[in-house]
């Protein structure tokens, strides 16, 4: 069959490495792409991957058999609404779906009414009465702009005062749209993981899970970023809070069969804090998560088109999952001033030599093939460095080393992805 991946980063680099393994799978598409996904893919960088009408033209007239949506602003915008109108399959949710990302309110409301547990929390047009909860709640507490705002609308404030700046500044308009309604909420504690579940006609296929390394600077210093680092699985989760968490998503996929208008076929992503009280979800993501779909992937052994189809057609029960018994490890590495401003255009050498190393893949994020036929940065986060290993040590050391061998101007990462993991160990 033949497949189009819509995205351009990381996430979609992985999707469509573990795509291009699968024997059913003869033309891969990925539009926008980048300077990986050219090497395994035909990227479309024409095609506006948020334009559903341009998509299904796409579509239609390279005789695509299943669209898989990376990000989450396609998915918002409806495009899987406007495919699968036209009857073509599509692996990710529809618009009213993706509005448990599209929406911090929305999604709030719907763990809430499904017994999700989750912080307390208010969701409010009105600047006053979010200033008014504050004062009421103290800090720290949460601050959250309620649309999507790249990653960026959510403030973790560890003062009141800093609430309070918080939501003046959604207000007046630092995050658009995206910030008209404000979602304040309890600040929970403890560690964080995400799990990812393919879900499909009520049912929830959970992946392995995961945790991320958000902050830019070793001892998670720094300003938050899309993420610096992950490693799969997690071994600060115990076998109760495993369970816990798959009983949570297996709660959600049923909730969106009983209340969404279509069946919801795509990723579901949860986003736990591991409280003393148990698992509680900080958020649902509609769609694979980025870093962490960079170390779920290399670990499935099952068939990703297969499983994707039998998703997208609303086949639950065709779902099979085999995971290798592996560790894996990505660190990102980033470009210098990342997540502020950044140069673009280094050339990036050493990639071969990383992969040569062997259970080594790296990920492109942000790079792009220039005027003179070099592999150069376009992005902030450039390379996802992953590796797999028996035990975590291995899995690390060979990322780390792996690391050690590519190269670019203002290269930066964290050097400490993964010291939770060895902690626990």
């Amino acid at each position: 069959m033949n497949i189009l991946v819509l995205g351009g980063g990381g996430r979609e680099h992985a999707i469509t490495w573990a795509l291009k393994k699968s024997p059913s799978v003869d033309e891969l598409y990925v539009a926008p792409g980048n300077g990986g996904t050219a090497l395994i893919a035909q990227n479309a960088s024409g095609l506006d991957a948020e334009d559903g009408r341009a998509v299904l033209d796409f579509a239609q007239s390279h005789g695509v058999d299943l669209v898989v949506i990376g990000p989450e602003a396609p998915l918002v915008a409806g495009v899987a609404d406007v495919l699968r109108a036209a009857g073509v399959a599509v692996f990710g949710p529809d618009a009213q779906g993706a509005q448990l990302e599209g929406s911090k309110t929305f999604c709030k409301e719907f763990m809430m009414r499904n017994g999700l547990p989750t912080a307390e929390y208010l969701s409010t047009d009105d600047e006053q009465a979010a200033h008014d909860y504050i004062d009421a709640k103290g800090a720290p507490i949460v601050v959250k702009a309620d649309g999507l705002a790249a990653g960026k609308g959510v403030v973790v404030a560890a003062t009141v005062e800093e609430a309070h700046r918080a939501v003046s500044s959604c207000f007046e308009g630092a995050f658009g749209d995206a910030g008209r309604t404000v979602v304040v909420e309890e600040c929970l504690t403890g560690p964080e993981c995400s799990m990812l579940a393919f879900v499909s006609a009520g049912k929830a296929y959970c992946m392995a899970p995961s945790q991320d390394h958000k902050r830019a600077y070793d001892g998670d210093e720094g300003p938050n970023t899309g993420g610096m680092g992950a490693y799969s699985p997690v071994p600060i989760v115990s076998d109760d809070e495993l369970a816990a968490m798959e009983r949570i998503m297996a709660d959600a996929a049923a909730a969106t069969a009983s209340e969404f208008d279509n069946d919801y076929r795509g990723v579901l992503y949860g986003g736990f804090m591991l409280t003393p009280q148990g698992p509680k979800l900080l958020e649902y993501n509609a769609r694979f998560g980025d870093p962490e779909t960079q170390v779920v992937l290399p670990r499935l052994q099952s068939d990703l088109a297969q499983v994707m189809l039998a998703v997208a057609e609303g086949r639950p029960d065709d779902v099979k999952l085999d995971w290798a018994d592996k560790w894996a490890v990505t660190v990102v590495l980033a470009s210098q001033g990342y997540p502020g401003s950044y140069e673009k255009g280094k050339v990036i050498t050493g990639i071969d030599d990383a992969e040569a190393l062997g259970d080594v893949m790296v990920f492109h994020a942000g790079t792009k093939v220039d005027d003179r036929g070099d592999l150069v940065t376009s992005g902030g986060r450039v390379l996802n460095v992953t590796a797999l290993g028996s035990t975590f040590q291995e899995a690390r050391d060979l990322a780390y080393a792996a690391c050690e061998l590519i190269d670019f101007e203002g290269k930066q990462n964290r050097s400490d992805i993964g010291y939770r993991a060895l902690a626990a160990l």
